[in-house]
């Protein structure tokens, strides 16, 4: 392992920052980028020999001149690693705790939405894990662990399905719409407040990306719960309950389809 310093002399704004990460995440060998803004400076840790770098920052044509490569033993994670590190924790927290809630309230107010929501809970605290193991690895590392979750994701959606079927072809149940509700609504503001702070984090790796777009399905899911509810309260019926479990998954779907191809 090496970590490489370079002068760029053309990189003053987090615009050019941003230009360069998305260029690096195009080498394997990339563990580690340390950014100095006001010493227009970069280091790069990585694995391997520094000449494919040095030819990648040339070609961004930001006047990128090579001061150094040194061998080193070992890689502390930078400021971004740790921000994006107690961001995932506290996310995975939130997540896995009303994934435990939702699953036991749905289970005795009969709720296939509520069950649903869990699952993609479960689905979210499986991504957060996943992204923490990823933060400081290779570029590549961290697109294999945004594919796994978007399988994940699928996997649960199917066995989701499979639920909302069997309910479907057998004896209707009024599941508790007070209770369907009032979890729905904690849940959202739950997931509103992660869906903040992984945006703070700015980060454009395709793991935390991947930890967004569930955070985003999660709001999405949490008020069509809210409906579905008052709906069963008004209409009397249990088939809302059944509708938005049906298209909790489908949105379950389309968040690891578009997983999958940011992955790519």
């Amino acid at each position: 392992m090496r970590q490489t310093n370079f002068k760029i002399s053309k990189m003053d704004c987090p615009s050019e920052e941003n230009i360069i990460r998305m260029k690096m995440q195009e080498l394997d060998s990339i563990i580690g980028l340390d950014f100095d803004l006001s010493e227009r400076t970069l280091a790069v840790t990585h694995k391997g020999d520094y000449q494919l770098i040095n030819e990648s920052l040339d070609s961004l044509s930001l006047g990128s001149k090579l001061i150094n490569s040194i061998k080193i033993d070992s890689y502390e994670a930078n400021e971004e690693d740790k921000k994006q590190r107690k961001v995932l924790l506290i996310v995975l927290a939130i997540n896995f705790a009303f994934f435990i809630i939702e699953m036991s309230i749905g289970i005795i107010s009969q709720s296939m939405g509520l069950v649903a929501d869990s699952l993609d809970m479960l689905a979210d605290s499986f991504v957060y894990g996943l992204s923490l193991f990823a933060i400081g690895t290779v570029v590549a590392r961290k697109k294999k662990v945004a594919m796994i979750s978007g399988f994940f994701q699928i996997l649960l959606a199917v066995m989701g399905f499979a639920e909302v079927i069997r309910r479907f072809v057998g004896i209707e149940q009024m599941p508790d719409f007070k209770a369907m509700i009032g979890i729905s609504t904690l849940a959202l503001v739950a997931n509103s407040i992660c869906l903040v702070l992984l945006q703070r984090t700015q980060s454009k790796d395709s793991h935390m990306q991947a930890s967004i777009i569930f955070s985003s399905n999660d709001v999405i899911i949490n008020a069509g719960v809210i409906i579905a509810g008052l709906l069963v309260w008004i209409l009397g019926s249990g088939m809302p309950d059944l509708i938005i479990g049906t298209i909790v998954f489908f949105i379950v779907i389309r968040g690891a389809i578009r997983i999958l191809k940011l992955a790519k």
